[in-house]
């Protein structure tokens, strides 16, 4: 078990929190904040048990190991402020001079206990995805004790997720890094049955190693999107100008084989809708799936029955993992699938756990995300979790 920010005495300690606060920015205007709200609960904690500062960290975006304007965290700074209710001090820079200042509180940077600094852009220095000891070194100088709170850079053994771990006496997990843990690491290690996953989304590349690690845990794996039509084509189905990896088709076979191997279902899709081209206002039609009359049309969205199908053994599920839209479900004409799945996935009473940012954004659109037990902010750490692989910044935790 992994030591939790809940097991640290914090009063009067310097405590540096890395978060996730790459979130859509444009001309410093912020589209999306739910990463800078999904981070309040520990730097609040932190601050409700008389941390002397709170040193906040995050990347943004792939400034490529310089300082760029368009990736400057200013705006997030007070966009934390507001959300915090409080000052965020906010660090021109993310080591030296400039941010030894804002956490000494001279200055602009003034004030007493319970200071919230918000630190520059980690990534405009080449040596945090370099994870440079030097650069780490520089970044645990200005804490007591680390906290990682942002597991949506778990996999990344980059300075501020794995180096600074070498230079502090205590890195622990911080509330929302806990979350993730507990429930990704109770469905892959101890779920309740029947265990149904369910995998969409474009490519089947992406999710081979999820897929794989998964056949071993689950009792049903439900495949949807664009990424069913490469396991469509390895089985011989007419599939139009549908997306497919051609050079995935093998891993398709093996992969069927090894599900029947292993007494798991493997569900593809019975029946799709297709159009001639993916845009709104498009004529589409309902084909079942092994129908030649799709020509030289693509499938755009699961079916109807398919639909009807997927809801039901998901509706029998304990626990359910959604990762991956079941077709194009940002136009409307396209997105029956993805809604059908939302609400079934809604109306489970078991453990419900959804990630990845299609899936979530369908979520929200039907109105559903505070319906499922967990939404997981990983993104790819999520897949690499699933996918059975250690994640550098997990690992490099301190055990309780």
């Amino acid at each position: 078990m992994k030591l939790s920010i809940t097991e640290l005495d914090l009063a009067g300690r310097r405590v540096f929190v890395r978060v996730d606060f790459n979130v859509p920015l444009k001309n410093g205007v912020i589209g999306d904040d739910t990463r800078i709200r999904a981070s309040l609960p520990t730097i609040k904690y932190a601050l409700e048990r008389g941390a002397a500062a709170v040193v906040v960290a995050s990347h943004l975006g792939r400034p490529k190991g310089k300082p760029a304007p368009e990736f400057s965290l200013a705006p997030i700074a007070v966009r934390l402020s507001d959300l915090l209710g409080q000052p965020v001090v906010f660090a021109t820079d993310c080591i030296g001079e400039q941010a030894e200042l804002a956490l000494s509180g001279t200055g602009q940077a003034a004030g007493g206990t319970g200071r919230v600094i918000l630190l520059e852009n980690l990534r405009f220095h080449a040596g945090e995805e370099k994870n440079d000891p030097a650069f780490a070194k520089a970044l645990a100088s200005l804490a007591d004790v680390y906290v990682d709170d942002a597991f949506g850079a778990a996999h990344r053994a980059h300075a501020s997720v794995e180096g600074i771990t070498h230079h502090v006496t205590q890195a622990a997990a911080g509330l929302l890094m806990q979350q993730e843990l507990k429930y990704l690491g109770g469905a892959l290690e101890d779920p309740d049955r029947p265990f149904v996953a369910i995998l969409g989304g474009a490519k089947v590349s992406d999710k081979i190693e999820v897929i794989e690690n998964m056949l071993a845990k689950v009792d049903r794996l439900i495949i949807g999107g664009a990424m069913a039509y490469t396991f469509l084509k390895s089985r011989g189905v007419p599939v139009g100008r549908s997306l497919v990896e051609d050079d995935k088709l093998d891993a398709a076979r093996a992969i069927t084989a090894s599900a029947a191997k292993r007494g798991v279902s493997l569900e593809l899709p019975i029946d799709h809708v297709v159009t001639d081209k993916v845009e709104a206002g498009r004529p589409i039609e309902v084909l079942p799936i092994d129908s030649p009359a799709i020509g030289d049309r693509l499938g755009v969205d699961i079916g109807p029955d398919t639909s009807e199908r997927y809801a039901g053994f998901v509706s029998a599920a304990r626990t359910v993992v959604w990762n991956g839209p079941m077709g194009v479900f940002e136009i409307d004409a396209f997105a029956g699938g993805t809604n059908a799945v939302a609400q079934a996935v809604a109306g489970v009473s078991g453990t419900t756990i959804v990630g990845g940012g299609d899936s979530i954004a369908a979520l929200r659109k039907s109105g559903l995300a505070d319906k499922v037990t967990h939404i997981s902010t990983g993104g790819g750490a999520s897949l690499e979790f699933l996918g059975g692989r250690v994640l550098p910044g997990v690992q490099a935790l301190s055990e309780r």
